[in-house]
């Protein structure tokens, strides 16, 4: 008796997990986009000068070194010498770019601020009219407040590096994810 119910256990655990692996499997995940729209190591890119609607004098210049350095720490694309020779394009514009305080402190002062940036960015492939995606993607990032003006700037210059490496980020998921 005690080996007929070890072998029925054994068999109720065998039936059990082959269920849950059937139902695991049959649960629907499955990797998002078209293959097409899949970046491809090895491409060129070029990322054009990013228009700029709003007034930051160095926002375009950021936001276009952290497309090319995300492309190719991420997807492996390499840049392009001019935009004639490049498998892949980049272009946009920054529709956005602003400051405001997010937190105080109990003298009611700022202690850290937000920048949000916005970009309107188009992909295309070398000899394609359609684009491959187009689209607007934002991106933030928190900084310290400081009394001192040269070091309130390097905190908004670093916040706007990290914000646009985000950027790119969020990017190279859209396009591959055809959202």
């Amino acid at each position: 008796m005690i080996g007929g119910v070890s072998r029925r256990r054994t068999i109720f655990l065998t039936v059990s997990v082959l269920v849950l692996l059937f139902f695991v499997s049959a649960c629907g995940y499955h990797v998002t986009g078209a293959a097409g729209s899949r970046l491809a190591t090895g491409q060129s890119l070029w990322v054009s000068f990013i228009g700029n609607e709003i007034d930051s004098p160095s926002a375009q210049t950021v936001l276009r070194r952290a497309l090319l350095e995300e492309c190719h720490a991420l997807r492996g694309l390499q840049p392009s010498g001019s935009a004639a020779a490049a498998d892949l394009n980049i272009k946009g514009n920054l529709r956005s770019y602003a400051t405001r305080a997010i937190s105080y402190s109990a003298l009611d002062q700022v202690r850290e601020y937000r920048l949000t940036v916005e970009v309107d960015l188009e992909l295309s492939r070398k000899g394609e009219a359609k684009p491959l995606w187009k689209g607007i993607i934002q991106s933030y990032q928190d900084y310290p407040a400081n009394k001192d003006l040269s070091l309130q700037r390097s905190a908004e210059e670093a916040a706007l590096t990290a914000a646009s490496h985000l950027l790119a980020q969020k990017f190279l998921m859209a396009v591959e994810q055809a959202y």
